[in-house]
């Protein structure tokens, strides 16, 4: 008889089945399910919608083997304790290993639990309940609806826009925001006013600066302004000191973690919710997926010690606060350290910077108030009915602020409160400097990650476990792509007074400068406004954030989940068909004007591989000219000169040893072409202005540096190399390639420098490895930039993500690289250099974007 388990306690991930264990006695053996066992079913034939929108459910290949060993591992179980996380997507999880496994109610335990504490656990182990059907369907709700609208959609923009689109209910939405705020941006009309600055000198001689309450609109009017200041005489008009409070903002929600770990840490939506995930799973802090800004009365006892401990008893306040969005769940907590005393914690420096944040946050939550005394100083000028106004502030109790401030978003306003000399009503102020800078409005900005975070849950589009996946998603989808512009000099001018005399100074700044920032595509946005116009429901914030509202009445067992999907399933359906049979093909065609050679029509479109200008239409000639955009132009906005230069390339340039010198543009980027050879062109050349003499330096250049590869000596019987491609210079010995570090001259690279650049790989190539499988010692489980994957030699097999490395196991390795998962071949960075070398004798550039005769680009 097969020895009995007295408790089976699953969870979903490996990393939390390691921190439970250690919680749970012997009588508790612990397992991971990797994530969900199952899902739909690939294919239009997942739900069957004649069935009530039954969904159909198979058990995913990579899962099948660890199913087989739950099964075996459930059937020799006394109890077993479903322990996946607390939301939607954790009860669906539970509730399919409940299905699979065949459990059942009289040996099955629900617990949950926010945080993985050994109180935490044992609470839940004395509290069990039944899995939640509710919140189930509120899951199955939400994957049904969105494959039916994926499925329902993908076609009609396949057959009406371009082959291989996808579309999504909220991810479409979240596109259609990017969209409006680009074209927001684009339409509009910056102006420009003169803001007066002055600076003063008090009877004590200190500096006192303020501004003008008043703006001009013209320059002429704050000349105007600045020579009635000449006889002007200063004085304080009036001091007015008052108290002012701040106070902290309310612990973490999934959301203002975003936020804040974009503004503060640079961290992308996606990186900030990998690390939390750690950071819960090995018990650092609370649940990270929520909407509640709840903290629990322990965790506010806990926080009071702490902060009594540290800062002294005037600093402490404990407080709670209440979550503004009604479909936020207060049972559950915010986000916050599951220990206060802990004020570090983390296996890296982004868990760590991370945990620091969240620790902060959370204290500062219930730290006193900040008192400050704010001072506001009036200036009048004799003659003059505009006065100046200088604020400033003192801080004279630190509370939360000791702690920890709060980020912010773009924001016009650049000047900030300073601290101001004494000062008292009627003195007299002599005068120094007065100065009327030019400043420019500005749009509202473009979203980044973390901004767009916070518009969707003002929409109520999405919720907590939403966010990160569908960011991710119309980027990988190429709807988006988030990006830095450097920007453009605009002029601005600044009029000084000083001394009685009046100057005039012109100056430039950066205007339009961006840094990753979101920018639609042009097929983003192609896809907006077709869905817009065919499917204006879908696209609306409004109705989006309805269906969340109805998801979350599914959850609170108010409403049927199939009524819910059948009440949008049906018009939704019919609309569908109708844009199918009645809807015209979009390509986003606009006609720019004349070719000034051929007289054909010059216009941009969508093509099949991409935005293209073309000269010439079908009733013009039977062979027109196409030319690909680049990628910082736009079918909306690219002029009908710019669309010309696109077929002025290549372009020769001069010629050299009876050899032309032609200039073009490469899949890689610009470049110079002679005698077969081909030249790198330093970043930021433009090949359309390039002088003659600019391009035999860049090749004469070329040829002065050091033949290619450079060989610097041998070891261990193998020739030590430099060489240079695509990606920079690199060091090679043999098979093995590495990439010299940015900054260092490759020429001055010795013999040892090459050995010990070599040696660290190996060092770092020998941390790589997580397991060697002793079937086969070719065959291991590595660490990699994206996470761990397997390999075989040259081939690398993605690992599932839910997959713990440690614990694959051989067949489960097998199973892997006999599916091919994710199979490619291994390139580093360095060895793509050496595959794509753009040294002197670089092989042809692929796909030039230059214009062709063809008519494979229709």
């Amino acid at each position: 008889m097969a020895e009995r388990i007295k408790n089976l306690v699953i969870v979903e991930s490996p990393a939390k089945a390691k921190t439970i264990e250690k919680y749970l006695g012997k009588d508790f053996t612990v397992r991971s399910s990797m994530g969900h066992i199952r899902d739909l079913k690939k294919g239009d034939g997942a739900i069957n919608i004649e069935a009530g929108y039954a969904p159909l459910y198979e058990i995913t290949p990579d899962k099948k083997t660890l199913v087989t060993e739950l099964k075996k591992l459930a059937g020799k179980a006394d109890t077993i304790w479903l322990a996946t996380d607390e939301d939607r997507e954790g009860e669906a999880i539970s509730w399919h290993l409940f299905e699979v496994l065949g459990l059942k109610d009289s040996s099955t335990r629900r617990i949950v639990f926010n945080e993985i504490t050994k109180p935490a656990i044992e609470r839940a182990v004395q509290n069990p309940r039944t899995i939640d059907r509710h919140l189930v369907d509120a899951q199955q709700a939400r994957r049904v609806l969105d494959r039916l609208v994926g499925y329902e959609l993908s076609p009609v923009l396949w057959k009406k826009v371009k082959p291989s689109l996808s579309a999504g209910r909220v991810q479409s939405v979240a596109v259609r925001l990017i969209v409006d705020r680009e074209r927001e941006i684009n339409d509009f009309t910056s102006r420009s006013d003169f803001r007066v600055s002055a600076e003063f000198t008090t009877s004590a001689g200190k500096k006192l600066k303020a501004s003008l309450e008043t703006r001009f609109n013209t320059e002429e009017e704050a000349e105007t302004f600045l020579k009635s200041c000449i006889p002007s005489k200063f004085r304080v008009a009036a001091v007015e000191v008052k108290p002012a409070f701040r106070s902290p903002a309310p612990p973490f929600t999934t959301s203002t973690l975003q936020q804040e770990a974009s503004r503060k840490l640079g961290f992308s939506v996606a990186q900030t919710m990998q690390v939390a995930q750690r950071l819960y799973e090995n018990g650092h802090i609370t649940y990270m997926r929520t909407d509640s800004v709840n903290l629990s009365k322990l965790a506010i006892g806990a926080a009071e010690k702490e902060i009594t401990r540290l800062y002294g008893k005037e600093f402490s306040q404990p407080r709670n606060f209440t979550t503004k969005n009604e479909s936020a769940q207060e049972a559950h907590e915010a986000i916050r350290p599951t220990y206060f005393n802990e004020q570090s914690a983390g296996a890296d420096l982004n868990e760590r910077k991370l945990y620091d944040l969240i620790w902060k946050r959370t204290i500062a939550s219930q730290m006193s108030r900040a008192e400050l005394e704010k001072t506001i100083i009036t200036i009048e000028g004799s003659g003059l009915s505009a006065r100046f106004i200088a604020e400033g502030e003192v801080i004279r109790f630190e509370g939360f602020l000791k702690v920890y401030v709060e980020g912010q978003d773009d924001s016009e306003d650049d000047e900030q409160e300073a601290l101001l000399p004494k000062v008292s009503p009627n003195e007299a102020l002599e005068t120094g400097t007065i100065t009327a800078t030019q400043k420019y409005n500005r749009p509202a900005p473009r979203y980044t990650e973390a901004s767009l975070v916070k518009k969707m849950e003002e929409l109520g589009i999405g919720r907590p476990s939403t966010y990160a996946p569908t960011i991710s998603t119309i980027q990988k989808r190429e709807y988006v792509e988030k990006a830095s512009r450097e920007g453009t000099e605009r002029p601005y001018i600044i009029l000084s007074l000083k001394n009685e005399n009046i100057s005039r100074t012109s100056k430039t700044e950066l205007a339009g400068q961006e840094k990753n920032k979101l920018f639609p595509t042009d097929i983003g946005i192609l896809v907006t406004d077709f869905l817009a116009a065919h499917f204006p429901e879908i696209m609306d914030f409004g109705f989006t954030a309805s269906v969340e509202k109805d998801f979350d009445e599914i959850a609170d067992g108010k409403t049927r989940w199939v009524d819910m999907i059948d009440d949008f399933y049906k018009p939704f359906r019919v609309n569908v068909k109708k844009t199918l049979n009645e809807a015209d093909r979009v390509t986003g065609e606009r006609i720019l004007g004349t070719d000034p050679k051929t007289g054909h029509t010059i216009l941009v479109r969508m093509g099949r591989f991409g935005p293209l200008v073309q000269i010439g239409n079908k009733s013009e000639t039977e062979t027109p000219q196409f030319a690909s955009l680049r990628k910082d132009q736009s079918l909306e906005h690219i002029t009908l000169e710019a669309a010309l230069d696109l077929f002025k390339l290549p372009r020769e340039i001069t010629s050299l040893e009876g050899e032309a010198v032609v200039a073009a543009l490469g899949k890689y980027g610009p470049y110079l072409r002679h005698a077969g050879q081909f030249y790198t062109v330093p970043k930021g050349s433009d090949l359309l202005a390039m002088t003659p003499e600019e391009a035999l330096a860049i090749i004469q250049a070329a040829r002065n540096a050091p033949k290619l590869p450079i060989e610097l000596g041998e070891l261990d019987g193998e020739k030590v190399q430099i060489n240079k491609g695509r990606f920079g210079p690199y060091v090679k010995l043999g098979s093995t390639f590495v990439t010299i570090p940015k900054g260092e001259d490759m020429f001055s690279i010795t013999l040892e420098r090459a050995k010990q650049l070599i040696a660290d790989k190996a060092k770092a190539d020998a941390n790589k490895i997580i397991k060697t499988f002793s079937e086969d010692k070719s065959v291991q489980v590595l660490k990699g930039r994206y996470g761990p994957y397997l390999a075989k030699g040259k081939e690398n097999y993605m690992i599932p993500k839910n997959q713990d490395p440690e614990s694959l196991t051989w067949e489960q390795a097998q199973a892997l690289m006999a599916a091919g998962a994710g199979k490619k071949k291994t390139t580093t960075r360095a060895a793509a250099n050496a595959k794509k070398p753009e040294a002197v004798k670089a092989k042809s550039p692929a796909k030039k974007t230059t214009a062709t005769k063809s008519k494979k680009k229709s």
